[in-house]
C-alpha cells in the first residue's frame, strides 16, 4: 500500500520526538565523576523567524505557538511549519519553526536535506549568513524569498560560565564528542563552545550526524578538549 506524503511526515515527526526522548532519559542524568551533565540533542531541520517574516507568512499579529519546550531555557518548538522550495521546483514539506523569534531568519538543514532541496549549503555558525544561499519559504498566509540565510549549522555546545571553566575552553574553541557504542564507537570533532551565562550544558549535530553514529544506541557521550 503506499502512503501519503503527509502520513510519511507524521512518522518523521514522531520518530524525531521519540529519539529526542530516549537521548534526553539517557544522557541527562548527572555523572558519578562529578562531571557536568551533559546533554546531547539531534536537531532536526528548522527555521528561525523574524518578526516580519512570521506575519508575512502567517498573517499581521501572527505569533508563534509553543508545541513543545526545547532543552535551552526559554526556546521551544512551535506548532507553526513553513515549507521549502528550491530550485527546479524542489520542495521540503513541513519544516518547523523555532521560538522565539529572532532578529534575522535563518534555515537550518542536514546535508542529506540540502540535496533533496537541491542547493548547496555551506556549514556556518548561527547567525554567520555571508556567502549563504536562500530559498522561497511558503507559509498558510503568504510567501517570502529568503535571498540568504540557509545552512547547515556547524556542530556546537551550549555551556555556561562554569561548564567552560571545568572543561578549560573558551568562546569559540573546539571540542571532541566521544560517542561510546558496543559496535561503532566514534569520535566526533569540531563541536565549537558557544558560551553564555545562561546555557545548560547540550551538544546539538544535525540528524545526519547523529544517524552516522547511532546516537539512539549509543551507551554513553563524554566531552573534551579537542586534542592538538
Amino acid at each position: 500500500m503506499s502512503r501519503s506524503p503527509t502520513a510519511v511526515q507524521v512518522d518523521r515527526d514522531r520518530i524525531e520526538r521519540i529519539v529526542r526522548d530516549v537521548v534526553a532519559n539517557r544522557f541527562a542524568p548527572r555523572s558519578a565523576t562529578g562531571r557536568p551533565p551533559l546533554m546531547v540533542n539531534i536537531s532536526a531541520r528548522h527555521m528561525h523567524i523574524s518578526r516580519e517574516h512570521l506575519e508575512q507568512l502567517f498573517g499581521p499579529g501572527a505569533e508563534l505557538t509553543p508545541f513543545k519546550p526545547l532543552y535551552q531555557t526559554g526556546e521551544f518548538a512551535s506548532e507553526q511549519t513553513v515549507d521549502l522550495i528550491g530550485p527546479r521546483r524542489r520542495m521540503l514539506h513541513s519544516v518547523r519553526i523555532l521560538g522565539p523569534t529572532r532578529p534575522q531568519s535563518q534555515i537550518e538543514l542536514a546535508f542529506t536535506d540540502s540535496i533533496a532541496l537541491g542547493i548547496d549549503v555551506p556549514v556556518r555558525m548561527s547567525g554567520n549568513h555571508e556567502g549563504t544561499p536562500g530559498c522561497i519559504v511558503l507559509g498558510p498566509a503568504g510567501h517570502i524569498v529568503l535571498e540568504r540565510g540557509v545552512v547547515r549549522a556547524q556542530r556546537h555546545v551550549h555551556m555556561n560560565l562554569a561548564d567552560a571553566e571545568y572543561y578549560g575552553v573558551r568562546n569559540g574553541d573546539p571540542m571532541d564528542l566521544v560517542v561510546e557504542h558496543p559496535t561503532c564507537p566514534v569520535v566526533i570533532r569540531g563541536i565549537i563552545a558557544r558560551i553564555h551565562a545562561n546555557f545548560k550544558l547540550e551538544v546539538h549535530i544535525d540528524t545526519d550526524e547523529g544517524n552516522a553514529c547511532d546516537l539512539p544506541r549509543a551507551t554513553g557521550v563524554r566531552l573534551e578538549k579537542e586534542r592538538k
